[in-house]
């Protein structure tokens, strides 16, 4: 130590200050340089040895090879860039699609270059340009966006995938089981005693809104069990949009025991209206909500959720958009894991209603 800093010595500061090339990890591997490269762009045609890839692969971390981006896009002509559009950066439910997609860019080589369509409002056909300009080499596109819009995915010509939704005639997406996970919240809540069970949807036209509302059909259509009049409520995905459609299901003349709501977002305006309402959560009306975040855990009263593959989604999204042509078809649904998150939000109802 010297004035309290430690001193590195003088081969370790020669040593660091040497920039590892793609011939030392050839060198180091036991392997032509060519095999190297092929091993870090995942080359699917390379042929050789697990332990030979696996070696190769060690050996880049162990000397702390980083490709030189610039070069590498010269040379296979990619920007190593792929884009990813949300809807909002203020709904958390993106958070984790984001996170997964972003591990997934990294072990493969690429950036990931995150963008809102919300706020200053590019749109699709700005990130469709950069497409075209090469400056990104793929899209992952999780928007709700007008037909118009989508309709230029079909005649783009370059890779792209649709992240949890679909879109009539194509056969580029990755989506969620929400069916699934619906059916999961109905039936926990079924499984309570609960027969007069409503349900705040997604927004109208939105496909994931039209996929859980399918589940909670299903699920209620299994049990046996009626749905009431004014029973689905659309709402946005959002707090303000959950409030307002909790205010329209409690001014009906016989509001419900127990409320499956499409998004966790929605579910916090809910649960701030029944509280303004004097409406006792769970005591006289159980919620539970899809998707899983920490906030749910801090609510009053905790929030019964379910947890879907978030993290996965985007993971495998980006992967699938990585590997597959533009021409290829990416049909892919996440199903596990999907698990009900029991909290304090849903019990008993206090009095059950005769069948």
């Amino acid at each position: 130590m010297t004035g309290g800093r430690s001193v590195v010595p003088e081969e370790q500061r020669r040593v660091r200050s040497v920039k590892v090339t793609l011939n030392d990890v050839a060198l180091q591997a036991g392997v032509d340089r060519s095999v190297v490269s092929r091993v870090i762009n995942d080359d699917p045609k390379l042929n050789v040895r697990p332990e030979t890839r696996r070696r190769v692969k060690d050996t880049i971390e162990k000397l702390g090879y980083r490709p030189n981006a610039a070069a590498r896009s010269l040379r296979t002509n990619r920007a190593y860039m792929f884009g990813l559009l949300i809807p909002d950066f203020a709904n958390p439910v993106y958070a984790e699609i984001i996170k997964g997609a972003e591990a997934a860019a990294g072990a493969l080589g690429y950036g990931l270059m995150t963008a809102s369509s919300s706020g200053v409002r590019l749109g699709l056909s700005h990130y469709l340009d950069l497409l075209g300009q090469g400056r990104v080499d793929g899209l992952l596109f999780a928007g709700e966006e007008s037909g118009h819009e989508l309709a230029q995915l079909r005649t783009a010509e370059v890779p792209w995938v649709l992240v949890n939704r679909t879109l009539a005639g194509s056969q580029r997406y990755v989506v969620l089981d929400d069916e699934r996970g619906s059916r999961l919240a109905v039936d926990h809540l079924v499984s309570l005693g609960h027969r007069r069970i409503a349900h705040l949807a997604g927004p109208e036209g939105a496909d994931t809104g039209r996929r859980r509302r399918a589940g909670y059909l299903s699920a209620m259509r299994d049990a046996n069990l009626p749905v009431e009049d004014g029973f689905v409520v659309h709402a946005d995905y959002t707090p303000s949009g959950g409030a307002v459609a909790l205010e329209r299901l409690l001014a009906g003349p016989r509001p419900p025991t127990a409320v499956f709501v499409a998004n966790v977002a929605s579910a916090v305006g809910a649960l701030h209206t029944a509280h303004a309402h004097g409406v006792s959560v769970p005591r006289d009306l159980s919620m539970v909500a899809v998707h899983d975040m920490p906030l749910a855990s801090h609510l009053v009263p905790g929030l019964t959720t379910v947890r879907m593959p978030l993290e996965e989604l985007g993971r495998r999204a980006l992967e699938l958009l990585a590997r597959r042509g533009p021409e290829e078809a990416i049909t892919e649904v996440v199903t596990d894991p999907v698990e009900l998150v029991l909290r304090q939000s849903t019990t008993t109802p206090r009095v059950e209603p005769a069948r």
